[in-house]
């Protein structure tokens, strides 16, 4: 069985950043593979009479930084999802009831269509709460909404990070040490919080940066250093977080070596997971991000390893 019909399910690719868009990188080397590629939004899914629908456009991909793309027909077609061989979903968090959604939909195409990752897996492993299963890993760690459970999880580790659960992009990340007397970034004024919160204790190798550490079909493919800025706790490349070369160190292989199975099974086909120091910070499994910056450090090109793998996996 040979791949022909790629779609790709991600945001508007007007606005995608060249500089770390991993999206046109996978649709590229699909491209060059002779496959034909379907660009389509979220919000174009439809399920009608049993069947998943797309609407979108067939496109060209280019290597022109101002002219990076081309739809090759006018207006947008509707078309069964049925009919491509791979589905790519892409598009970027917050996770979000219509991100749900939409993996429900995709999971009723039918099973001759590989999508990827697993709509299914997608829905059930919470980018920061899927650490959890390889809880050895973790550093201490509470979710909650009460503002007093925050407190007392200040008290105990004297130092910590609060984020919220569903976000992406380093948003809403805030320090507080048991010395700035409030949490930061909270409004202590009521009992609980609208939505539920991700404490943890503060890692301070942050300052030597978190590693992205690349996975495809649960293997290492490629790591790279996310350095932040001075003062800063955010590490995220769109938080200013600068590149730099990175071998696996600590207890990355280990950790790899934890998720391989799990991350098979589930086909969680590409992920990017997020270590620093010793511990497990989350599983990326929406849209990761930092093939690019792997790629550029170490003279390699994930993007083909990520075809091959597929290509192995599904349609020998």
């Amino acid at each position: 069985m040979k791949i022909t019909n790629v779609a790709i399910q991600m945001d508007s690719i007007d606005s995608i950043d060249l500089e770390f868009d991993t999206s046109y990188l996978l649709g590229k080397e699909a491209q060059d593979r002779g496959y034909n590629l379907f660009y389509y939004n979220p919000i174009d899914l439809e399920y009608e009479n049993g069947l998943v629908f797309a609407s979108g456009y067939f496109i060209e991909l280019k290597e022109d930084q101002q002219n990076y793309y081309k739809y090759l027909s006018s207006t947008k077609e509707k078309i069964n999802l049925a009919n491509f061989d791979v589905v790519l979903i892409r598009q970027d968090p917050p996770f979000n009831m219509n991100y749900i959604s939409s993996t429900y939909l995709l999971d009723q195409i039918s099973s001759s269509t590989v999508v990827l990752n697993n709509p299914t897996s997608l829905r059930n492993c919470s980018e920061k709460i899927y650490p959890f299963e390889f809880k050895k890993y973790i550093p201490p760690t509470i979710i909650t909404q009460k503002i007093s459970a925050l407190k007392k999880f200040l008290e105990i580790n004297q130092d910590i990070i609060t984020k919220p659960l569903y976000g992406n992009g380093g948003e809403g990340i805030f320090r507080t040490k048991i010395s700035d007397k409030k949490l930061q970034g909270i409004d202590e004024s009521n009992e609980f919080l609208e939505e539920p919160l991700m404490a943890q204790r503060y890692i301070p190798e942050i300052k030597e940066g978190d590693r992205r550490i690349i996975l495809i079909d649960g293997d290492y493919a490629g790591s790279v250093a996310r350095i932040p800025q001075k003062n800063n706790i955010k590490a995220n490349f769109h938080a200013g977080g600068k590149p730099q070369k990175s071998e696996l160190i600590y207890r990355d292989n280990e950790i790899c070596e934890a998720l391989q199975k799990d991350l098979k099974e589930k086909n969680l086909f590409l992920t990017g997971i997020d270590i620093i120091g010793n511990y497990l910070t989350e599983i990326n499994v929406t849209s990761p991000t930092g093939l690019k910056q792997v790629n550029q450090l170490n003279k390699i090109n994930l993007e083909k390893i990520y075809w091959d793998k597929l290509e192995e996996k599904f349609f020998n």
